[in-house]
């Protein structure tokens, strides 16, 4: 990496991001590196006045942004695109520095997050709608797509960069404008992100970006300002659930993408070999902190034993630090409470009957690491089997049939992410179109692309992101009937 850290950070501004400036606000909270559990950063804490300040400077911009040719929002979303690839290196190291993933990974992050930009500035100028004869003749139909209104983006920490191009590029490239909330643990890339908006020439108001320690406060007269019309959120089932019983009180329209429990199915035709390199994507990218993240290991009895002791190895060939060390494949977890959290969970799959082959425990020293680990045999009474772990934890279960392992990966509330794995295409496709989730990877570990419509069913939560799908969650279907 040729970037000095230090000039990373001090590149960074503190203020929230508000009509187009950044504004101190007097109060302040600490960013810490979870490597080493310091403080890195110090910015400014919105309050419930600044929120609205931000929600007011995106319904003026409204008007004139909803106006703007498509060709000069492609364009703009264009430069901004070319912008953060630019500064890829800056942007890499923010997310490894303040939410702890390696650097390798934070790079493809840039690039995954890039992407999205990139997509949806080709996708502002294909907005469409449809001309029609009425069936019985006479009227014409007339339909056409607008932008829904200004929008409210809520962020989780464990994808600084990505979870917000996501949302904020499909919204600018609809004609809506944008409020951001990224969490108050990982804040600094998206306020990097806001400097590049600004740097691109993004008209003030479009996008503002507030952050606060303080998320019910400030969010609440946002949710009950009736100018505000798109509520996007990616998070916990838990905190999605309270925010739709509060975005029904004005019926305002809601993006989901929340928790996981993704499966992962190893056939007793698999490729034994593929699968486990599928598993170490699955399930310990990210630090395994993802909602994709593989959850659940159902494995055939056929091959079971040669699967766990290939995953072991695999799993003990894992190099664990600070993520801006030179070889680091798995870096720290978010905080300690991340930390205690997998510890409970490893332990009552211990106490349960579940056995564990490498790891299983918090690794001493500075920072928040915990040992990557696989636990056999874990029996269906274990905690892990039915929470989201968010964590480098994988734990097995024996399977005697394609059906035990499709029932067994459907009895759960979530359907977000799910894995198979066979060498006979049609007994994989089978398999692929019983499981209860809104993505499948069939014979991979990771299936996250722009071009594809990301989201999940049942609890996992409601639309889609990324892809064609992913714009018209910003537009609303106008119909016009004309008389001739």
């Amino acid at each position: 990496m040729s970037i000095n850290i230090a000039d990373v950070l001090a590149s960074v501004p503190t203020g929230q991001f508000i009509g187009g400036a950044f504004v101190e606000t007097g109060a302040t909270l600490d960013v810490e590196n979870p490597a080493t559990g310091e403080v890195i950063a110090t910015v400014s804490d919105a309050s419930p006045e600044h929120g609205q300040a931000a929600l007011d400077a995106a319904c003026a911009a409204g008007p004139a942004w909803a106006a703007t040719p498509a060709r000069e929002r492609a364009e703009l979303l264009r430069r901004t695109f070319e912008l953060v690839i630019e500064r890829k290196d800056a942007f890499a190291a923010l997310m490894t520095l303040e939410m702890g993933k390696p650097l390798t990974e934070a790079y493809g992050e840039v690039a995954y997050g890039a992407e999205f930009i990139r997509w949806f500035s080709e996708e502002a100028c294909r907005i469409e709608g449809r001309w029609s004869v009425a069936p019985a003749g006479g009227n014409r139909l007339l339909t056409m797509k607008q932008p829904v209104g200004p929008v409210y983006a809520i962020t989780p920490w464990n994808f600084p960069l990505a979870m917000g191009t996501r949302k904020i590029a499909p919204a600018l490239a609809a004609g809506c404008t944008v409020v951001i909330k990224p969490a108050a643990l990982t804040p600094l890339t998206m306020l990097y992100l806001m400097q590049t908006f600004k740097d691109a020439g993004l008209p003030n108001g479009v996008v503002n970006c507030i952050v606060t320690s303080s998320s019910g406060a400030v969010s609440a007269p946002i949710f009950a300002d009736p100018r505000l019309r798109k509520l996007t959120f990616t998070g916990s089932t838990e905190v999605g659930v309270r925010l739709l019983e509060s975005a029904a009180k004005s019926v305002l329209r809601t993006s989901m993408e929340l928790g996981g429990n993704a499966p992962f199915v190893v056939l007793a035709d698999a490729d034994i070999d593929a699968a486990v390199a599928g598993a170490m994507v699955a399930k310990y990218r990210n630090n395994g902190e993802a909602c994709t993240a593989a959850n659940r290991f159902f494995v055939h009895t056929d091959v079971y034993d040669e699967f766990r002791d290939k995953l072991v190895a695999a799993t003990e060939a894992i190099v664990v630090g600070p993520g801006l060390n030179e070889g680091t494949t798995l870096g720290p977890l978010i905080d300690a409470d991340a930390v205690a959290k997998v510890s409970s969970l490893v332990d009552d799959a211990v106490a349960t009957g579940g056995k564990v082959y490498t790891g299983g425990a918090a690794v001493e020293g500075a920072g928040y690491f915990f040992a990557p680990t696989v636990i056999a045999d874990v029996t269906p009474e274990a905690r892990v089997l039915n929470e989201e772990i968010f964590g480098p934890v994988a734990p097995l279960i024996r399977v005697d049939s394609d059906e035990e392992a499709i029932a067994l990966a459907n009895q759960t509330e979530f359907g977000l992410m799910a894995y198979v794995y066979s060498r006979d295409s049609a007994r994989g496709i089978t398999a692929v179109e019983q499981l209860e989730s809104g993505m499948v990877g069939l014979n991979t570990g990771l299936v996250s692309n722009p071009a594809a419509p990301f989201g999940g069913v049942k609890m996992s939560g409601l639309g889609r992101e990324g892809s064609h799908e992913g714009l018209d969650e910003y537009l609303e279907i106008k119909y016009v009937g004309i008389a001739t």
